[in-house]
């Protein structure tokens, strides 16, 4: 009886297993006041509609673990998680993250606060169970403004230096991808680390399609200039 007693302490206190896998990413989407909701909706629609993209599931199976594990964060000046690390490796538990997606309330609201943002991107990182292979944060949003808060350079060189790389999706209101000013201040201002990119999105229909697309090269760890990429997203045509 003693000996089961010992068993069933060390079993209570245990500390948890450290789930390895190929990714961990950070959706970090916009909800400041600029976002309606209708919009914030539309987003988490999008976000749901490309986890579950077939070419999505399928490039997340052919990662080296096999696998990735995902949050979402909405941020604006305060930041909240709507749906917790979940590890995805098939289409069944992609479908789940995405169902568990649409149905929560709005928690952030307010005007914007990038730089604490992105450092509650990077404690969603290094305070979960989870060892990735691969560290990435998400960063949607379309504006450059910071009401509160870290300054937004000071932040990310903070993120950035703790091994994790940033991308971004502009969205661009106005549709004039040449002449909106926002990827260039996301690219000098927002992303860092090992192969970081930018990737506009107009709002609307595009919106989603350009989320899929991110997604595909951010499982795949690449960026969108390579050849690897060009390949994927000429896939992803085709399949449209």
């Amino acid at each position: 009886m003693r000996y089961l007693l010992i068993l069933l302490l060390f079993a209570t206190t245990a500390p948890a297993q450290t789930v390895e896998t190929d990714l961990e990413l950070v959706l970090l989407a916009d909800a400041s006041g600029s976002i309606d909701a209708d919009e914030l909706a539309f987003q988490r629609q999008s976000y749901a509609t490309a986890i579950t993209d077939p070419a999505v599931v399928s490039a997340i199976e052919n990662t080296l673990y096999g696998s990735i594990a995902v949050t979402y964060v909405e941020w604006a000046a305060n930041q909240a998680t709507v749906v917790g690390w979940t590890i995805i490796a098939d289409m069944d538990s992609a479908t789940r993250f995405a169902e568990a997606l649409i149905g929560p309330p709005r928690q952030a609201s307010g005007r914007n606060a990038i730089g604490s943002a992105l450092l509650y991107g990077m404690q969603q990182i290094e305070t979960n169970d989870i060892r990735g292979f691969r560290r990435v944060i998400d960063f949607s949003g379309d504006t450059m403004g910071n009401s509160y808060g870290p300054p937004i350079t000071q932040a990310r060189d903070e993120v950035v230096a703790n091994g994790i790389t940033i991308n971004a999706l502009p969205i661009l209101r106005n549709g004039d991808f040449a002449a909106n000013s926002l990827p260039l201040a996301y690219e000098q201002n927002i992303i860092g680390g090992p192969n970081a990119f930018v990737m506009p999105a107009q709002s609307g229909p595009e919106f989603t399609d350009a989320v899929r697309r991110k997604l595909i090269l951010e499982i795949a760890g690449t960026t969108p200039e390579t050849q690897f990429a060009s390949l994927l997203l000429n896939t992803l045509k085709i399949g449209k």
